[in-house]
Order: C-alpha cells, then sequence, then structure tokens
C-alpha cells in the first residue's frame, strides 16, 4: 500500500506547538494549497489542509516558520476520529508530516536596514567580494575561449 503526500503551500498562521506529557514536542498547522485551475469566474481558490508534525522537526518548524512563510511538506494522511462533548462522532482527516523545506529565501530583517553606513559598506564589499569569487570560480580554468573538438573524438 502506498500513503505519501506531497504538498507546497503557504502557512495560513504560526504552527502551534505543545508537549506530550512526556515530552513529545508536536506542531499543528495548515497549508493554503492553491488549486491548479481558476473557478469560473477567474478566481484561483485554495484548499486548506491540516497537518501535524512530530518531534525535532515540529520544534525546527515552529522556530523557523511563521505565517505566510511557502514550505513544502511530505508525508502522509491519515484518519481518526473521537466523540465530541455532545456525543456526536468526529472524523478528522490530516497530513502527519515526516519533513518539511522552507522555500523561500528569509527576508532582510528591518534591522539591516537602520545600521551604520560603516557596516552597510562593509555588507557592500562583502558583496563585491563574493561576486569576484564566483566570477574566478565560473571562468574557464585553461584559459581558452572556445575548445576545439573534431567529430572523431565523439564517442557517438
Amino acid at each position: 500500500m502506498i500513503n505519501n503526500v506531497v504538498l507546497v503551500g503557504r502557512l495560513t498562521k504560526d504552527p502551534d506547538l505543545r508537549y506530550t506529557t512526556s515530552g513529545t514536542g508536536v506542531a499543528t498547522f495548515t497549508l493554503a494549497v492553491n488549486r491548479n485551475f481558476t473557478s469560473a469566474d477567474g478566481t484561483r481558490e485554495a484548499d486548506f489542509i491540516n497537518c501535524v508534525i512530530w518531534r525535532k522537526p515540529a520544534e525546527t518548524l515552529t522556530n523557523y516558520a511563521k505565517k505566510g512563510v511557502l514550505i513544502g511538506v511530505t508525508g502522509r494522511i491519515q484518519t481518526r476520529s473521537y466523540d465530541n462533548q455532545q456525543g456526536q462522532k468526529v472524523y478528522v482527516t490530516e497530513v502527519i508530516a515526516d519533513n518539511f523545506q522552507l522555500l523561500e529565501s528569509k527576508k532582510a530583517d528591518s534591522s539591516q536596514n537602520t545600521q551604520g553606513s560603516g557596516a552597510s559598506n562593509n555588507q557592500t564589499n562583502n558583496n563585491t567580494r563574493n561576486r569576484q569569487n564566483v566570477n574566478s570560480a565560473t571562468a574557464d580554468p585553461f584559459g581558452n575561449s572556445s575548445i576545439d573538438i573534431s567529430d572523431d573524438d565523439l564517442p557517438f
């Protein structure tokens, strides 16, 4: 049997981290996943999928992912049921996430914009130095701008 789920969506709110009585971390969150098509009036609809993640990944998700962040989740679908206070049986379907991936780069803090000019000059110098390293790393190591290969040298 196969029960695999792969989702890409945005968090609808910050993940809710709780701990079991034995100290195991569990986070619940909801992903808004856009549908691949638009409705008759041209609007794009989304599905809101409840997810649960356990242990260390739950703590990591809570620390790094906030409302609106785009994440990828892999896991499985699980159903469960319970009796509510009115005595009615309630069925719940949720994704039990095994793993997640942040899919957007972390946005620059506003504190970087308020740093002094000396710090921003250092940052500019570091960016320039990094660009030079990338350019030198991608340069032709043999000093040739073109490679001359005859058809006889090709293996196909």
